[in-house]
């Protein structure tokens, strides 16, 4: 197996030039690395990462803490982290929290003992233990999807955040329905305590006030994030004397749930009760009717909390920064619109 001393000889350069082009670590003239890089082709040197994490303290590779992997949305920001992280030459490590504090600190943990360079999780409801945990072993964080409250002492975010914009969206998602003349217009929300479920709800209560509605608290549910728990909260909205005419959820799963909850009280979507939803997904254009959703950047997402991450690895001192990225949406007939293709304008 050729080693890095062969690859030096070959190139004819020394032993710490070879270094500085595999790792980065200073400029090289661009001719000497091309030699190298040929050197390490024609030898098919590969790097002894065990041995290069014992001098530079680093194992390259980043922990991904996060739960409902099933979930279409989270398996995009799956790609999106594997993508980035592997063209960084960064391995990954990934552990499902599945929603619960304790569990989620005790994976975040054993992540952090396989001694990877940083992580990235999608927070529980209750970080509390997470952040304490975080915060004593002094771990390069990035929290993605889901923000976390407690400002640093700067007054800033304590970590680097990203994640989608979530009420500007859901707004947009009420005023277009307030827009086609419905007057009780529902939400199923997601699980209490998590930031994407309050700015979501703020959202679809600034939409109510915008398009001149009251807001009826009887028309906000929340359905758990889950496709079960949306169904019972659509049950109780169902089972009011006046019922919604309209439905916004807040996630793909709970819209599973919702239509679930519709079909089996002989409600057709949208002839008796129009429906937008809160995430797009792979077969969100199959359904019938097809599904009018606000779309996230899931794997935009993913990889911009690696590139962040990284840039925390590079400045460890540097402030704390929150990115939002922006959301699509994806006019279908659900909403009871005709087809944007028969209107003449893309959807």
């Amino acid at each position: 197996m050729a080693t890095m001393a062969d690859v030096a000889r070959s190139a004819g350069v020394s032993v710490a030039t070879v270094s500085h082009v595999l790792n980065g670590t200073r400029p090289v003239l661009p001719h000497t690395r091309q030699a190298v890089l040929d050197a390490v082709e024609e030898l098919g040197y590969t790097t002894n990462t065990l041995a290069r994490s014992l001098v530079t303290a680093r194992t390259r590779s980043i922990g991904l803490a996060v739960s409902a992997i099933s979930n279409p949305y989270f398996t995009e920001i799956l790609q999106g982290v594997e993508a980035a992280a592997l063209e960084a030459g960064y391995s990954l490590l990934i552990a499902d929290p599945h929603d619960d504090p304790e569990h989620e600190r005790k994976v975040v943990q054993l992540l952090h003992e396989r001694r990877v360079d940083g992580v990235i999780v999608a927070p529980s409801a209750d970080p509390r233990g997470l952040l304490a945990y975080l915060g004593r072993h002094d771990v390069p964080a990035v929290f993605l999807d889901r923000l976390v409250d407690g400002p640093g002492t700067d007054g800033g975010p304590r970590f680097d955040q990203v994640c989608a914009d979530n009420a500007e969206p859901t707004s947009r998602l009420v005023t277009h329905l307030a827009g086609l003349g419905h007057r009780r217009i529902g939400m199923v929300a997601g699980r209490p305590g998590l930031s994407t479920t309050s700015e979501r709800v703020s959202g679809y209560r600034s939409g109510l006030a915008f398009a001149g509605l009251a807001y009826d608290g009887r028309l906000l549910v929340h359905g758990d994030s889950e496709s079960a728990g949306a169904e019972q909260a659509t049950e109780a909205l169902l089972s009011l004397g006046v019922p919604p005419t309209a439905l916004v959820t807040g996630n793909n799963a709970m819209t599973i749930g919702v239509l679930r909850a519709l079909g089996a009280h002989g409600l057709s979507v949208p002839d008796d009760i129009a429906l937008c939803c809160f995430d797009d997904f792979a077969w969100a254009d199959l359904f019938s009717p097809r599904l009018t959703t606000i779309a996230q950047p899931g794997r935009d997402i993913g990889a911009r909390a690696v590139h962040v991450l990284l840039e925390r690895l590079a400045e460890p001192d540097r402030p704390a920064r929150t990115v939002r990225l922006p959301c699509a949406f994806v006019h279908r007939t659900s909403c009871g619109c005709p087809s944007p293709s028969e209107e003449g304008t893309p959807s």
